[in-house]
């Protein structure tokens, strides 16, 4: 029970702050390590984000206008092997005029190296379908190559991932959207850092780079009692970003 309740706090929090109309944040704001379930070790994760100053307009026809919009998404994860894991997202959402959402569902499987010295890597794929309030093409593909290093206090982890839209009258030019974290050790299972994410338009041409979506965090990440809290305040770079961001990932491990 209480690892329920500190799952469902942030949900309650965030859906307390003030409703109004910004492109939403993705629905898992998230730099991939080397984190796995062991094989026959069940996860989940609620992934919680909240658009505080954003757009004030749909991005193309049908979008929903989500300045102020709450996301919330829980993540349900397997451990198939030591180095093999699978998951599943449910996508919801909490509209600026109060209105809940759902959004979709999406599939992955993510693949982990066996450890060898500081350095890891492995690989995430991510099968989605999703309404076309959230994107313009309902089903979309997700590649995530994982890479990092562990050293000390420190941790960098960076992302280069590659999405592209499998469905829908857009463009099938996948495009590039790199993550990166950089974090130091400052107490017993805690550690801040910086966390940022991009999205620079299709890898055959890129805009200019005010055009592109460009946020950085500032984030605190704590182990506790079984308990892992992510949490971090983004912040826009670009006029084509949203100004602010506030998001949580709240996660436990079920035996």
């Amino acid at each position: 029970m209480k690892h329920i309740c500190w799952l469902l706090a942030p949900v309650v929090v965030l859906a307390c702050a003030p409703c109004g109309d910004v492109m939403a944040a993705p629905e898992e704001i998230q730099v991939y390590t080397d984190d796995i379930n062991a094989p026959g070790e069940f996860g989940l994760e609620m992934h919680v984000n909240y658009v505080i100053d954003g757009f004030r307009t749909p991005e193309y026809p049908g979008q929903l206008p989500t300045n102020h919009v709450l996301q919330v998404t829980p993540e349900f994860s397997y451990g198939i092997t030591r180095t093999w894991e699978a998951g599943l997202y449910l996508l919801s959402a909490r509209s600026a005029d109060g209105n809940l959402y759902g959004n979709g569902a999406k599939l992955r499987i993510k693949y982990i190296a066996p450890s060898s010295g500081s350095f890891f890597w492995g690989l995430n794929t991510e099968l989605g379908y999703t309404q076309r309030r959230v994107t313009e093409n309902y089903v979309n593909l997700e590649l995530r190559p994982i890479m990092g290093w562990r050293g000390g206090p420190w941790l960098i982890s960076f992302n280069p991932i590659v999405g592209a839209a499998l469905s829908g009258d857009v463009s099938r030019v996948p495009t590039f959207e790199p993550a990166l974290k950089i974090g130091r050790a400052i107490g017993e299972g805690t550690q801040s850092g910086i966390e940022y994410y991009a999205d620079t338009g299709g890898i055959d041409h890129s805009p200019d780079f005010n055009q592109q979506n460009h946020v950085l965090y500032g984030v605190i990440d704590t182990k506790k009692d079984g308990i892992d809290l992510n949490f971090g305040v983004g912040h826009g770079i670009t006029s084509a970003s949203e100004k602010w961001v506030v998001k949580m990932i709240v996660g436990i491990s079920i035996r």
